[in-house]
């Protein structure tokens, strides 16, 4: 398409050429585009014209201007040409026409293209008469699909190769500086991953962060500048369906103990963390790249085994209210035999750590006795802050086993109270001794009280209590409590 300016104004046009490029990639689909491109400007009317935007570039998001300040830069009009030279575009471009089309044997033969046909439809294969298909009329005959490869004529001056930013930019002075370009765009992301891995004697570790990104944006980029923003950004989703279908992702762990600085630096930016890259690196197009960014040796970690003994489906309780779950005496009775095995540890710089974690899969590897790595669990962690700590569930336990068995249940309507008896029972088959978190869940209203209990609770939030049991080799410990409920 061709864009005619008013015949009153002067135009110097620029052409632009990027320097080294910074990003900022969010950990939600996104990124922030930086770009230092060299004006020679005019007073007055000057058309400039930037090639080379990422395929998801967000045209509304563009700031131009010049970081010292010194020269007045406005935009008076922008044009977005985001609809680069392409087999559909050139075939849509010339319908009615006609054009060389190649056969396989290197034959020549000339074809109208009575119809181009939706983009992504003219491939290959048998044809098929949808009107989304392509119709081609050569000697004297339609063709559905095309009957060979179309030979177009050479490309106009206005062709566009690649997204461009066409712009009619107003200076109040002639000026020659180095102006910055800055735009959102989809197509980038990143994550972290975390391996943690343990010897069989010992619960202290060795942590290994990773940072992964992927650039889908339809650009590359020479000698970047890397940060990385943690953090929920709030940042709404793009009218442009386009926008961003990221792939999968992985990391592998990395073996040695080369004491090294990390190649990524950490600082608080505004309420969010953002992490850089020390050095510059190139991030073509299509790559998925990997950074080590943390490494810490005799992290100090703790198992913990965990006895959630009420098996609850809470699909068909959905929106029950305490009056409903109290005259239900069934409610909460099925047992759970499972032990959930838990690991925890404290992010702070007496632990070897004390960098903010940014949200991530974590995954446990043990070495065994002749220092083969096994893998034993993983999870996600959360943004979690330096001084907090992570508790992550990793798995059932094989040789803990837990049984939960109401014995008792009374409610009183005219009293206003209702009482419940519980026996659990944990055995441990381990060769080691096994301390156990008995989880219990006191869901039939906020009032409150155990009346008997065979061991001390731990009142951990309104409705939960918690028990510690330690068991021996092969020991079967049995707990008992009464809870009383008033409303």
């Amino acid at each position: 398409m061709k864009y005619r300016f008013p015949a009153s104004l002067w135009l110097a046009t620029v052409a632009l050429s990027a320097a080294d490029p910074a990003l900022t990639i969010y950990n939600q689909n996104f990124a922030v585009i930086r770009e230092t491109v060299p004006l020679d400007l005019k007073p007055g009317v000057n058309r400039v014209r930037h090639v080379g935007l990422t395929s998801f570039a967000e045209p509304d998001s563009v700031i131009l201007r010049d970081p010292s300040g010194k020269v007045a830069l406005r935009i008076l009009e922008q044009n977005y040409l985001a609809d680069p030279v392409s087999m559909d575009a050139l075939l849509a471009s010339y319908e009615g026409k006609t054009i060389d089309f190649q056969l396989n044997d290197g034959k020549i033969v000339q074809g109208r293209i009575v119809r181009a046909g939706l983009p992504g439809q003219f491939g290959e294969g048998p044809p098929e008469p949808r009107l989304n298909q392509a119709l081609i009329e050569s000697e004297g005959k339609l063709h559905f699909g095309l009957p060979g490869t179309p030979l177009f004529p050479a490309l106009t001056r206005d062709s566009i190769l690649k997204p461009t930013l066409d712009w009619l930019v107003r200076s109040d002075r002639a000026a020659r500086l180095d102006a910055e370009l800055a735009y959102l765009s989809g197509g980038m992301n990143w994550k972290a991953d975390y391996n943690v891995v343990a010897s069989d004697e010992t619960d202290l570790v060795e942590l290994l962060g990773w940072v992964t990104i992927e650039n889908h944006s339809g650009k590359s980029f020479q000698n970047s500048t890397i940060a990385l923003m943690a953090g929920e950004v709030n940042k709404l989703l793009p009218m442009n369906a386009r926008a961003v279908r990221m792939g999968g992702f992985s990391a592998g762990i990395a073996g040695g103990s080369l004491q090294i600085p990390p190649p990524v630096s950490e600082k608080t930016f505004d309420d969010y963390h953002l992490y850089t890259l020390q050095n510059a690196t190139t991030l073509p197009d299509g790559e998925t790249k990997q950074v080590e960014f943390i490494r810490a040796d005799q992290v100090n970690t703790k198992r913990i085994y965990v006895y959630d003994g009420a098996q609850i489906n809470r699909d068909p309780y959905q929106n029950w209210t305490y009056d409903m779950i109290r005259n239900n005496p069934e409610y909460g009775t099925q047992s759970n035999p499972k032990v959930w095995v838990m690991r925890e540890f404290v992010n702070n710089q007496a632990n070897h750590l004390g960098m903010p974690l940014p949200q991530g899969r974590l995954r446990f590897y043990r070495r065994d006795t002749t220092g083969r790595l096994e893998f034993t669990g993983e999870n996600e962690i959360r943004h979690t802050p330096k001084d907090e700590t992570v508790q992550v569930y990793t798995g059932s336990a094989f040789d803990l086993v837990g049984e939960r068995r109401r014995t008792d249940y009374q409610i009183n309507h005219g009293n206003r109270t209702a009482d419940e008896t519980f026996e659990i029972r944990v055995r441990n088959h381990k060769r080691e001794s096994a301390e156990v978190r008995v989880v219990e869940h006191l869901y039939r209203g906020y009032n409150w009280n155990i009346s008997i209990e065979t061991d001390p609770h731990v009142k951990k939030d309104s409705q939960t209590a918690e028990f510690a049991l330690n068991l021996k080799p092969d020991e079967e410990r049995i707990l008992k409590y009464s809870v009383h409920y008033t409303w």
